[in-house]
C-alpha cells in the first residue's frame, strides 16, 4: 500500500552512508586472502576471502580497494619487502576502513598492507611444502643423478621470446672449445598464475621422447629477466614433485639472487641465470675433455714406457738366444738319444716277450682245437644214429602205414568227414579211399 512516508534509494543509501561513518570511524587490521586482484587506471581492486580451516569453504566475503594516491606507495614496498606481486590465493594483512557509497554500494577501503605478514605465511607455506616433500622421500632425488659424461643434447623450458633463452643459446653456440650442443625448446609461462601447469606440461612434453632416437641428457629451466615478484609460481608443491622424480637431472636458472625457490631446492643445479647454466654445461663438457686428454696422456706415456722395457728385454733375449738355443739343442738331442736307446730295448724285449706268448698260445689253441673236433665228431655220430633211428620207411617196414588227408597225416578221426579222399601209403605202394560215414 503506497504511504506518504516514503524515500527514494539515494536516501536511504545516504543513511546508511551516515550510519557507517559515525558507527565504524576506525581502520581495523583484517586478515584476509586475495581471490581477486586487478588494476585500473592506477587503483587496486580487490575480492577478499576467509576460508574455513577445516573444509576450505568460503565463509565470508568482501570487496576492497586501494586508492592509486595509497597504492602507489603500497605496492613497490610490499612487492620490494616480499619479493612477490599480488596474486590470488595470498593471505594478506590490510589496514582498511568501511566506506559506502550512494551509488557503488559498500566497499573497504585499504590504506595500508603489512608484507611481514604475508612473508610469515609465505615462509610457512614453503616450510610445510618444504617438510611434505621429505616426508615423501623425494627432496633430494635430483641429487642422486649424475650428468652424463657428453651432455649435449639439452632440451629447454623457457619462454619462447625470453632474452635468456637467446643468451643461453649464444653462449652454448659460441664457446670457446668448439663443442657441439644441440637444444630444442618447449615453451612455458615463467611469469604469473600459469607457471606450474605450463612447466609440468613441459616436462610431460620432454618425458614423452625418453625412449626415442631424440632423448634428451638433461633439463635446463630458465627464465631471463622479469620481476623478482613473479616467482611465486616456482615455488608450489605440484611443479617441485614434478621435477624431483623426473629421471633427467634439471640444471635451473631462473634469474634471482636473494631467494632460493623451493623449484631450485629440489633441481639437480640451481644457477642465478641462463648464462651461467651454459657456463655450467661448457664448464663440465670441458672437465669431461680435460680427464679424457689427461687418460690418452697417461695411457700413452705408460705404454711409451712399457713398449721401451719390452725393446729392452727383447734386446738382452736376442743377444741370449743363440748361446740358449745351443744349450737347449744340445740337451734334447741327448735326452732323445736316450729315449731313443730305451725305447729300442723296449721294443726289443716286448717283442722276445710277444713272440713266446704267441707259440704259448698258438700250441693251446691247437691242443683245444682238436679236442673241440673229436667231440663234435662224436655228437654227429650219436645225431645220425637217432635221426636213423626216427626214419618213417623203417616203420612203414615193420608194417605200420601212414594216413593222409589233404597231404597231412590223420590223427584223429572225428576231423573227417563223409566224402573226403584219404591216402594211405603203406611200405609198398599206396591205397586210396573215400570217408563213408564216421
Amino acid at each position: 500500500m503506497k504511504t506518504e512516508n516514503h524515500i527514494t534509494l539515494y536516501e536511504l543509501n545516504s543513511l546508511l552512508r551516515e550510519v557507517i561513518e559515525s558507527e565504524m570511524p576506525n581502520e581495523y587490521w583484517v586478515e584476509a586472502e586475495l581471490s581477486e586482484c586487478r588494476e585500473n587506471r592506477g587503483h587496486c581492486f580487490m575480492e577478499l576471502i576467509q576460508k574455513d580451516d577445516r573444509n576450505a569453504t568460503p565463509i565470508a566475503k568482501a570487496s576492497a580497494k586501494c586508492w592509486a594516491s595509497k597504492w602507489m606507495m603500497i605496492r613497490p614496498y610490499f612487492e620490494r619487502t616480499t619479493g612477490q606481486q599480488l596474486h590470488v590465493g595470498m593471505k594478506l594483512l590490510l589496514k582498511v576502513y568501511a566506506q559506502f557509497h550512494e551509488a557503488y554500494g559498500f566497499s573497504w577501503i585499504v590504506t595500508d598492507i603489512d608484507p611481514t605478514f604475508t612473508l610469515g605465511d609465505m615462509a610457512r607455506k614453503r616450510q610445510e611444502i618444504i617438510r611434505q616433500l621429505k616426508e615423501e622421500g623425494v627432496f633430494d632425488l635430483q641429487k642422486e643423478l649424475s650428468l652424463p659424461l657428453f651432455c649435449q643434447h639439452i632440451a629447454v623450458i623457457s619462454s619462447q621470446t625470453a632474452a635468456g633463452y637467446g643468451d643461453f643459446c649464444n653462449q652454448l653456440a659460441d664457446n670457446p672449445y668448439g663443442f657441439v650442443f644441440s637444444t630444442q625448446l618447449f615453451p612455458a609461462i615463467m611469469q604469473g598464475e600459469g607457471v606450474e601447469q605450463s612447466v609440468i606440461a613441459a616436462l610431460e612434453r620432454i618425458y614423452a621422447t625418453l625412449h626415442t632416437s631424440q632423448a634428451f641428457d638433461c633439463v635446463v629451466i630458465i627464465r631471463g629477466g622479469g620481476a623478482t615478484s613473479d616467482m611465486s609460481g616456482f615455488d608450489t608443491l605440484a611443479l617441485a614433485e614434478n621435477v624431483a622424480n623426473f629421471p633427467l637431472p634439471i640444471i635451473t636458472g631462473i634469474g634471482h639472487d636473494r631467494d632460493e625457490s623451493i623449484l631450485d631446492m629440489v633441481s639437480h643445479t640451481r644457477v642465478k641465470t641462463p648464462t651461467a647454466a651454459a657456463s655450467l654445461l661448457i664448464d663440465h663438457l670441458k672437465q669431461v675433455l680435460d680427464t679424457v686428454n689427461d687418460a690418452q696422456e697417461r695411457l700413452t706415456r705408460h705404454a711409451s714406457q712399457r713398449l721401451s722395457a719390452l725393446n729392452t728385454q727383447l734386446s738382452a733375449m736376442a743377444v741370449a738366444l743363440p748361446r740358449l738355443f745351443s744349450i737347449v739343442k744340445t740337451r734334447h738331442e741327448a735326452r732323445l738319444d736316450s729315449l731313443y736307446q730305451r725305447l729300442l730295448s723296449r721294443i726289443q724285449q716286448r717283442t722276445v716277450s710277444s713272440q713266446a706268448e704267441i707259440r704259448h698260445f698258438e700250441q693251446r689253441l691247437l691242443t683245444a682245437l682238436q679236442r673241440r673236433l673229436t667231440s663234435e665228431h662224436h655228437h654227429m655220430e650219436m645225431m645220425e644214429e637217432k635221426v636213423r633211428s626216427l626214419d618213417p620207411a623203417l616203420m612203414l617196414r615193420r608194417g605200420y602205414s601212414i594216413t593222409l588227408h589233404n597231404g597231412k597225416a590223420v590223427k584223429d578221426a572225428t576231423t573227417l568227414s563223409p566224402g573226403d579222399e584219404l591216402e594211405t601209403r603203406l611200405f609198398e605202394g599206396t591205397i586210396h579211399s573215400t570217408v563213408i560215414d564216421n
